[in-house]
């Protein structure tokens, strides 16, 4: 699998005309990751409330995302998502994302969706299969867990 980004990913790709242009924050050492979003209207389930659907797709991009920035080409195998309390259109919403273990196959990573007084809206464990080795092979990379 050839990983190369033409910047059209649904979330943080600035060419896809209908994606949400995302920008994050990125701790390579501690592996984590933060951005906000403010969802409109046209992502709603319910009246008013943010389908569970686009804070799934939050909860993934926010490990797969870090994953990618920090060196590991890795594509989502399972993700386990808990919805807490609903979130309100045209609320923030901050999003974080963390990298828990690293193998030589597997990336373990969590992520969790707050609203603006800091209330738990949903939270992620994701489990991404890694398609390729270290994009910089170092025996001395600290990215890398055995």
């Amino acid at each position: 699998m050839n990983f190369k980004s033409e910047n059209r990913c649904f979330v943080c790709g600035n060419n896809n005309p209908g994606g949400l242009h995302l920008q994050f924050e990125i701790d390579s050492e501690s592996r984590r990751l933060r951005t906000t979003f403010v969802p409109p209207e046209i992502f709603q389930g319910w009246d008013g409330i943010v389908h569970g659907g686009i804070l799934s797709t939050l909860l993934d991009e926010a490990v797969a995302k870090l994953a990618y920035e920090i060196g590991y080409d890795a594509v989502t195998a399972k993700l386990t998502v808990t919805f807490r309390k609903p979130a309100r259109v045209g609320q923030p919403l901050h999003v974080f994302g963390e990298l828990d273990k690293i193998t030589a196959r597997v990336i373990e990573g969590s992520s969790r969706i707050e609203d603006d007084s800091g209330n738990l809206v949903a939270e992620g464990q994701a489990r991404l299969i890694r398609v390729d080795r270290l994009k910089k092979k170092s025996a001395k990379d600290p990215r890398h867990v055995a």
